[in-house]
């Protein structure tokens, strides 16, 4: 039996008359994406139609997800609410704190014990509150909501951005920060502006080398790292039914890395086979009671230009494998471009290590078709001439791939297999070498490729690609390889020829776990006790933060002008500083170290206007801080894309800077500033990012008038004494401009416990 079998058959049992009347309000038949929308509108029943792209709306989201990183905030945060326990079903995943470096029984043991104290703690507090808790070796937090958690038509929201995985099953799900959690977990609505649409449709059907992967690493290259925002990506067509549920989570999951709110897929098979496989026959029977309701209704594919913002169509009987990179994941290259591409550039040919796994590429079938490729070398006598890894998705999967004589395949070739966790994707792998700094590539089938992400090192040339693709590539050794016509040498010197890839969409032999890891909580959590140490350097009770004061910003000092990608690992870095998620204070010295200064091209590096020197950014924020002075961060485009980690928000928060101005956000990141009681602004007009100089001072001439709509001036004085006034622009509704004069939304639920 699935969990929370009630849950779903009330939203099953709400969906049809709700959706129904929202066909009636808007006057013409529905996407998937607005029936999931509508069925889930804190109101209940709908009232009225919404503008999409502009009305926010209240919603009702089935249930909260977790990894260890973000989820010490959120409960940190949570536990002022004054709430006895969660009111939706919530989960909370240890996926993220373990670093991969020998293999997954030892690296899982130190992981135990390095972070032993904060595994307690979300052990704990998961057992007071009446959260489900997922152990360290568990698996990966999307591939686990994948496995147990996701329905047809649901809506979930989870604190880490690759939440969108669970869209391969046909929710809307969607990355948020801690503080978003923290209202659901409270019992409040959430806040989201009503999504824009995109649809993708897809003809044809994959072949060969081609896999779900190549679908939108294709999409990320036609509309970019922040072409998807504010919409909700959804995928239709011959191709899509033709494709496996994992496959379709793999599309949903690099869904983040366009920007897009969330992507979905509507109900079919390969949703009942995968549901059957993994023992919820009962989500399956509530879901074909109402299996109309879980995917657009008929004239919305039939002419999907009069239903969607934007139109794509993919023929998958022409897409070719793609590598994606390096140092951004929109970055397309066909395989048969990438010899040109690479000598072009420059790119270093030679890859070093090829790795596996990740919430993206976990699966099964993702194993199933990579070890074929690895079978093909190892039976042809073809020594791989890169190093290898795989991180299986969860202990589900790395038993069965165990028990089917997978894994056993893969470490033939020499393949390190590490623990069931996120591991290298998030940087947190230990790779020998890589504090040298060389020039190097590698390939992996992760979603982000980021500059330094993976192993630290500013010169590791990232890029993603499928499973298989990865296997063939490190095989070969080269970058440039193309399975589909070139061949390998073996040991005996003779040429060999690749077959494409096969592999199962299931095990045939279902499957199988001895212990999958889960902690159910208590019944009553009451007496449970929740302890942190005040000496401790991984966990801090939180202080709220200060209330506006009711006056307008004055004397604000530039702190930094980012230049270019400036996405949540350059404002607040993973890899070692993950052990510091739970310490507020201590994480708070990685803000922006890895933003450049638009200044100098230096990254840690920015002017003390108060000394003159220059210092590592958090030293000089500090002494701002200490001074009592306000400051702001300026930076360019797409401004905290990436991860949802609510950190890069909080610690300049904590640190005492009053805004950001930006020429746009990410959305997630635009959010988690709100809520946490900043100033979220963008230029008017983007070319006022180049007036401000490295002594610029603030003021913010009519912030006491703050209002919905309304932009907001502020006073520049330069250097030299000379002074010009710029506007900045806002989406602030009223509700929004609350959590800001309270100093936070956590503060208005906090209060709003104690009325």
């Amino acid at each position: 039996m699935a969990f929370d079998i009630e849950m779903i058959k009330k939203v099953y049992a709400n969906m049809p008359q709700r959706v129904d009347k929202a066909r009636e309000l808007v006057g013409r038949p529905l996407t998937l994406s607005e029936k999931i929308l509508y069925a889930h509108l804190w109101e209940g029943t709908p009232s009225q139609a919404f503008s999409r792209g502009k009305d926010y709306v209240d919603f009702a989201p089935d249930r909260v997800a977790c990894q260890d990183a973000t989820a010490q905030m959120a409960l940190l945060q949570f536990m002022h609410a004054g709430k006895s326990k969660v009111a939706v079903p919530t989960t909370v995943h240890c996926d993220h704190l373990i670093q991969a470096k020998v293999g997954a029984k030892t690296d899982l043991a130190v992981a135990n014990s390095q972070s032993k104290e904060v595994f307690d703690f979300l052990s704990s507090v998961s057992n007071k509150y009446g959260i489900g808790f997922w152990k360290p070796g568990s698996g990966i937090i999307h591939q686990i909501v994948l496995e147990n958690y996701a329905f047809p038509g649901g809506m979930m929201i989870g604190t880490d951005s690759h939440t969108v995985n669970a869209g391969g099953l046909g929710m809307l799900a969607i990355g948020v920060g801690g503080a978003d959690a923290v209202d659901v977990m409270s019992g409040m609505s959430w806040e989201l502006k009503f999504p824009k649409l995109i649809g993708v449709k897809l003809t044809g059907k994959l072949n060969g080398w081609t896999a779900p992967k190549d679908v939108i690493l294709k999409v990320a290259d036609i509309l970019t790292v922040k072409g998807g925002t504010g919409a909700i990506v959804e995928y239709f067509g011959e191709g899509a039914l033709a494709m496996s549920c994992t496959g379709k989570g793999t599309i949903c999951n690099m869904g983040a890395e366009i920007g897009a709110t969330t992507s979905t897929f509507g109900y079919d098979d390969s949703m009942r086979r995968y549901l059957i496989a993994t023992g919820r026959q009962d989500v399956v029977d509530a879901a074909d009671q109402v299996a109309s309701y879980l995917t657009a209704d008929p004239e919305v594919y039939a002419n999907p230009e009069s239903y969607f913002d934007q139109l794509i169509e993919i023929n998958l009987s022409e897409l070719e494998p793609h590598i994606n990179g390096p140092f951004t994941p929109d970055r397309g290259t066909p395989v048969s471009k990438m010899k040109d591409e690479a000598a072009k550039n420059g790119w270093p040919l030679k890859v070093e290590w090829g790795l596996i796994g990740s919430c993206t590429n976990s699966s099964y079938e993702d194993m199933s078709r990579a070890v074929s490729i690895v079978e093909q070398a190892v039976a042809n006598n073809v020594t791989p001439k890169a190093e290898f890894g795989i991180n299986p998705g969860s202990e589900q999967i790395r038993f069965t791939i165990e028990r089917d004589g997978i894994l056993a395949a893969f470490e033939k070739m020499g393949t390190k297999v590490f623990t069931n966790a996120c591991g290298p994707c998030i940087g947190q792998w230990d790779r020998e070498g890589a504090d040298k700094g060389e020039k190097n590539t590698i390939v992996h089938s992760f979603n982000r490729n980021f500059s330094k992400r993976a192993d630290g090192n500013p010169n590791t040339h990232a890029f993603v690609t499928s499973p298989e693709m990865v296997a063939a590539l490190a095989i070969s050794g080269r970058l440039d390889f193309n399975p589909i016509t070139d061949t390998l040498l073996n040991d005996n010197g003779e040429a060999i020829k690749l077959n494409p890839p096969v592999g199962d969409e299931l095990p045939n032999r279902g499957f199988d776990v001895e212990d999958a890891g889960y902690q159910a909580p208590a019944s009553d959590g009451s007496a449970v006790e929740v302890v942190v140490s005040p000496t401790s350097e991984r966990l801090q009770l939180l202080d709220p933060f200060t209330p506006w004061n009711g006056q307008n910003i004055t004397g604000a000092k530039l702190l930094i002008k980012a230049f270019g990608k400036c996405t949540t690992d350059h404002i607040s870095m993973a890899g070692p500083w993950l052990r510091f998620r739970g310490h507020l204070d201590n994480i708070s010295n990685n803000m922006l170290i890895g933003a450049e200064n638009a200044f100098n091209g230096k990254a840690n590096s920015v002017k003390n206007q108060l000394t003159g020197a220059y210092d590592e950014v958090p030293k000089v924020q500090r002494a701002y801080k200490a001074a009592g002075i306000p400051s702001i961060v300026v930076g360019d485009q797409n401004y905290g894309e990436g991860s949802s980690r609510e950190h890069a928000a909080m610690e300049p928060r904590h640190l005492g800077v009053s805004a950001v101005l930006v020429k746009s956000f990410a959305r997630i990141h635009e959010t988690n500033l709100k809520k946490q009681g900043m100033l979220a602004l963008t230029f008017a007009n983007e070319a006022d990012y180049d007036k401000i100089l490295e002594d610029d001072t603030f003021n913010f001439v009519d912030l006491t008038a703050f209002a919905p709509g309304k932009p907001l001036s502020i006073e520049v004085v330069h250097a030299d004494g000379s002074k010009e006034t710029i506007l900045a622009n806002h989406s602030y509704n009223e509700g929004q401009i609350e959590w800001f004069k309270a100093g936070s939304a956590l503060n208005l639920i906090a209060a709003a416990g104690k009325a």
